[in-house]
């Protein structure tokens, strides 16, 4: 059998920038949490996205939680979130106690549906049960439909978190990804467009629950000499080594974003000309970061996304069908879903249907016409 190269979905990429800061903490001994990386690191990612303030914090999900905590969410309280995403979105949910309801995507970019959303929304206030909070994935690096989406939730009071997990760089009009939402979160794990190994951040407009984030980060101790804690606190903070990865990391996030644009790209031409092939357009109302490039494949395939992603794997490509959506998982057996239309699950149609290609920015010209290649010969 032969042996072949591997190809990532979407592998860390660094620029070599990075060593500089991380050689830094190491100089001046600051390699626990906290340091001049992770304050410097939390202003070039507040700067970059035009939002007030940032927490850098050990992973998304932890920016999840503590956008939760700070909205009061609670035992038992309601919080929509969308379906088509990583259960990363929706388990800070169950650490409140509280109980998730699922928003279905709709057709064009994936992202939840104002339709589902506004039905969703309708049936919960109609029963007294107004939700604390609505969690809205930007998916595979494009925005949701915000000025509907907002006009929604504004309407009945009831605040967003925006998971730009996916998604930062990426835009909305005249807005950057993250800064829609009451809270706005972002993932540097290993596979996403800047990376800190593991790691996130929060970034809100509201200067004092940040504040309150990095306190409740920090175990949330009291200000004395000796340690005293009046409230529950989390072990979120960010290193101060992995902050300098990311400092590196951000100076070139613009041109890893036109990276992963010249991927989708070369795969749109390489496929435009199949009627049973699809991909996720770009809405107009913003510029979306390309993060990962998913494809739908119509039923008139006599295949399955699987039989696809077994085949790549053949020749060491690897791909993945998209996320599992949260309505269909077993953990959330049971969980109230809203559908985009009657008898229209697209979340579940997408994750029937749609795979993500290889969308590495390590991946030279060659090794992506390799993957279009062995694709083709397949379709």
């Amino acid at each position: 059998m032969h042996k072949y190269p591997r190809i990532y979905l979407s592998s860390p990429h660094m620029s070599g920038l990075e060593q500089q800061y991380i050689n830094e903490a190491f100089d001046t001994n600051w390699v626990a949490p906290l340091g001049k990386n992770v304050d410097q690191f939390e202003l070039e990612v507040a700067r970059y996205t035009g939002s007030s303030g940032a927490v850098a914090l050990s992973s998304g999900t932890a920016a999840i939680h503590l956008a939760l905590v700070m909205l009061d969410v609670q035992k038992d309280d309601i919080v929509f979130c969308s379906s088509l995403t990583f259960i990363a979105s929706a388990n800070p949910i169950l650490y409140q106690g509280a109980t998730p309801v699922f928003i279905d995507s709709e057709p064009k970019t994936w992202n939840m549906s104002p339709q589902a959303l506004e039905k969703a929304l309708k049936h919960y206030i109609s029963k007294g049960q107004k939700p604390k909070a609505v969690i809205i994935v930007n998916l595979y690096g494009q925005s949701a439909d915000y000025d509907r989406l907002k006009l929604l939730c504004d309407s009945y009071d009831v605040p967003i978190v925006e998971d730009a997990a996916e998604s930062l760089g990426a835009t909305y009009k005249d807005k950057m990804s993250g800064t829609i939402g009451k809270f706005g979160i972002f993932s540097f794990n290993g596979n996403k467009i800047i990376t800190t190994s593991g790691g996130g951040m929060l970034i809100s407009d509201d200067i004092a629950a940040l504040e309150k984030a990095r306190f409740l980060a920090t175990q949330a101790r009291d200000q004395a000499k000796h340690y005293q804690h009046s409230e529950i606190g989390y072990n979120y903070r960010l290193s101060n080594i992995l902050a300098g990865i990311g400092r590196g990391q951000l100076q070139v996030l613009e041109q890893r974003i036109e990276q992963k644009r010249a991927i989708f790209e070369q795969y749109h031409q390489a496929f435009s000309s199949m009627n049973h092939i699809t991909f996720t357009a770009e809405a107009s109302y913003g510029k979306t970061n390309r993060w990962l490039t998913t494809m739908l494949i119509d039923p008139s395939i006599n295949m399955t996304v699987n039989d696809i992603v077994l085949h790549l794997e053949k020749f060491n490509i690897e791909s993945r069908p998209v996320w599992k959506p949260m309505h269909m998982q077993p953990l959330f057996e049971g969980t109230d879903y809203f559908s985009h239309g009657e008898n229209e699950d697209i979340s579940r149609l997408l994750f029937e249907r749609g795979i993500c290609l290889p969308s590495d920015t390590n991946m030279d010209s060659e090794s992506q016409a390799f993957v279009i290649t062995k694709l083709k010969e397949l379709l």
